[in-house]
């Protein structure tokens, strides 16, 4: 039985971006599940036991129906580093709960924080993070990424990133990257590229 993730936001009583990542649950459900009622996750979270006060991951694990929902804790990770990883990881509107191959890609990070991911020569992601690069004028985003993150498309929604395909042969045209996703705010982790090890 195949298994998905949320990794929902919530601070200080509430829940960052629930309509896009319901948008994610009816992607997942309608490929694996069509048969299924979609869960409504605005009623469902708000009828929990959630805290008030703080930052916490609720991590809600589903397949045909929810079977966890859990709030963590959370602290941003410090990552300085980045070593380019070459993958073949499928291409996906929601995330999935095995995360074998991302682990297996973190595994060849060496001495370095995390990875950078790329996929038939492009860009893709980080290890947990969708990423984006600066130029000196603009900010981009692969338009292939790993996975279709809910920061990432309110950011694009909003005009505040730019799709474009990015070659690893183009990262030195790029001043620093910025790594993001639900926990993460958009340049709350930013990397200066010549701390991208090749």
């Amino acid at each position: 039985m195949y298994q998905f993730l949320e990794t929902i936001q919530l601070f200080d009583g509430e829940f960052k971006r629930l309509p896009l990542h319901q948008i994610r649950i009816k992607k997942a459900l309608a490929e694996y599940y069509p048969h299924e009622v979609v869960p409504e996750l605005i009623e469902i979270l708000y009828q929990t036991n959630f805290p008030p006060k703080g930052l916490f991951k609720c991590r809600v694990v589903y397949d045909s129906q929810i079977r966890l929902i859990e709030f963590l804790p959370y602290n941003s990770p410090m990552i300085c580093t980045l070593k380019v990883v070459v993958t073949d990881i499928p291409n996906l509107p929601y995330k999935m709960a095995e995360r074998a191959d991302y682990q297996k890609a973190f595994s060849q990070r060496e001495n370095c924080d995390d990875v950078l991911l790329v996929k038939n020569g492009l860009l893709t992601d980080t290890s947990y993070c969708n990423i984006a690069l600066y130029d000196g004028k603009q900010w981009f985003t692969p338009e292939k990424p790993l996975v279709e993150g809910v920061n990432r498309a309110q950011l694009v929604l909003e005009g505040k990133l730019i799709e474009k395909n990015i070659k690893l042969d183009d990262i030195l045209n790029f001043q620093r990257i910025s790594l993001f996703n639900a926990l993460n705010e958009f340049e709350k982790i930013n990397i200066k590229i010549s701390s991208v090890s090749l």
